[in-house]
């Protein structure tokens, strides 16, 4: 690794103003992503501060017909927290199947989607339930949030401190994965609302998107079979050693279908 300067805060407030003074400064979470970039060299920041220590960014508050969860609550308390289970049951099972034990212990929602890979689970969750990103200066609808590839809206020093997602429970997250990493090859995370359907999707194109198509397709007919005339833009998926573009594609639609069926 590169020097670097390492500082634990204890507020939102010390975290912000530790940045702001940083000449390269970055926030870690659970350090799932940060720490092995560091120690490939791929990034050297002048000064690491740690959220770890944030009391307040690890709760978990259900309110208003809403699920509010902390930036740094990991994946395993997700996963396992009582109001998710109750009110969002299909975000609790995404959690609990994110990487291996030890990923799920570290790991953070609010470290995730900051990060935003694009095989990442938790934005297509944010996608499909309509979810809403607070940070320390203001809410961002979550269809704004993830701008491109390891792109968010965020500003430089500007933190996460919570994520908001309306209650659902006709909903259902659907992943082919890779056996090894459990990244999301494809992911369809499916929401049926009572005047409308929101498929949020992820590890098929370069960011999470709204599968605009599907949805269009489910709202005239919720069933599997209304997926199959649906034609997606192969030139927009990704292809690499673990999937070509077609095979993607046809995944979409093979996720989106048994998310329609768990969803009956």
């Amino acid at each position: 690794m590169y020097n670097f300067s390492f500082e634990k805060v204890k507020s939102v407030e010390e975290a912000v103003t530790a940045i702001q003074k940083a000449e390269d400064g970055k926030f870690v979470a659970g350090g799932q992503t940060m720490l092995p970039t560091m120690k490939h060299r791929l990034a050297g920041p002048s000064n690491i501060i740690d959220l770890s220590g944030v009391e307040s960014l690890t709760e978990i508050k259900a309110h208003n017909e809403c699920v509010t969860i902390g930036a740094m609550v990991t994946h395993r308390s997700v996963a396992s927290s009582p109001e998710v289970l109750r009110d969002i049951p299909a975000l609790a099972k995404l959690a609990g199947n994110i990487g291996d034990p030890a990923v799920r212990n570290r790991g953070t929602i609010g470290g995730s989607i900051a990060n935003n890979d694009p095989a990442a689970d938790y934005p297509a969750a944010i996608i499909g339930l309509g979810a809403t990103v607070n940070t320390n200066k203001r809410e961002i609808s979550g269809d704004d949030f993830f701008t491109g590839m390891f792109e968010t809206a965020l500003e430089e020093d500007e933190l996460i401190t919570s994520i908001s997602f309306p209650v659902a429970n006709v909903a259902a997250y659907m992943k082919f994965e890779n056996p090894a990493s459990r990244y999301a090859i494809v992911g369809v995370f499916l929401v049926k609302l009572s005047d409308n359907v929101r498929v949020g999707v992820t590890g098929a194109t370069a960011c999470v998107h709204r599968g605009r198509r599907l949805e269009d397709a489910l709202n005239k007919n919720f069933s599997p079979a209304a997926i199959d005339p649906v034609e997606l833009s192969v030139e927009e998926m990704n292809s690499d050693i673990h999937a070509s573009a077609e095979y993607r594609a046809h995944l979409v639609k093979v996720m989106t279908k048994r998310a329609v069926e768990a969803c009956n």
